[in-house]
């Protein structure tokens, strides 16, 4: 019996009391088991431990966060100082990133994840979308029940002929919205999938990659198991490490000539 495809979860980093701790929300690691794989959280590497790391990932999800990627990745200084971040999950997350496209290596981003992957191929962020002439407020409500929080929100309109498409359709979908930075220069070689109706970028993905890719600006991991279009997401995620297990173990066990 093949043993489920390995996801990689970067882990976000806390001090919880007086001690630093790895943490990952428990709705992604539910929500890759919804995908048919095998969730396993990872710390901050060490220099050197990125290949070792990636030879025994089938998939990658890069996770949302109340933290920001740091604005100096984009050449810009810290807009609010009252927004969390996380440089040490930056010091590793962005170069994990074009290293696990480059192999081949499925991936998708959420949240925090999709604005890591903007970054780390060469995009930039708005620090405040609310702020930004045009745009709508995409924060959620912070201080009513998470029901309420993360709740459907606005319509995406899917991009035709893309990866989003073949996915769930050409219709537009609901999402819910809980976040206050967003693409402002989508990076170099990546295509949009989807926008919200205000044309912030909602989605895109990297068609030139050896594999399946996508980042989506939603929270597609709450509630999953009740959510159609989210089940069809990670699914679809989970087909493509399946995939790549095969394959990527089918060569291993190649004997040498």
């Amino acid at each position: 019996m093949k043993r489920k495809p390995v996801v990689l979860i970067p882990a976000c980093n806390r001090v919880l009391g007086q001690h630093p701790f790895h943490i990952a929300g428990k709705k992604y690691a539910e929500a890759v088991r919804l995908a048919g794989c095998l969730p396993l959280v990872v710390p901050s590497i060490a220099p050197g431990e990125m290949d070792d790391l990636l030879d025994v990932a089938d998939g990658v999800l890069l996770t949302g966060s109340p933290s920001n990627v740091h604005p100096l990745h984009f050449g810009e200084e810290v807009y609010d100082t009252q927004l969390p971040l996380d440089p040490e999950r930056d010091d590793w997350t962005l170069p994990l990133i074009p290293r696990v496209l480059a192999l081949g290596i499925p991936m998708f981003a959420i949240c925090r994840g999709f604005q890591e992957a903007n970054v780390a191929l060469g995009g930039s962020l708005y620090q405040a979308v609310h702020e930004v002439p045009g745009q709508h407020d995409h924060r959620g409500d912070k201080d009513g029940p998470p029901e309420l929080t993360y709740g459907l929100a606005h319509t995406v309109n899917v991009t035709p002929g893309g990866t989003l498409e073949a996915i769930v359709g050409p219709a537009p979908i609901q999402v819910n919205s809980v976040h206050g930075q967003g693409v402002n220069r989508l990076a170099s070689g990546l295509r949009v999938e989807a926008r919200a109706p205000d044309g912030l970028v909602e989605a895109f993905s990297m068609p030139d990659a050896k594999a399946f890719n996508l980042c989506v600006q939603w929270h597609p991991e709450w509630q999953a198991a009740t959510n159609p279009i989210s089940m069809s997401l990670f699914k679809a995620f989970g087909a493509a490490c399946q995939d790549y297990r095969d394959r990527h173990r089918a060569l291993e066990r190649e004997p040498d000539r």
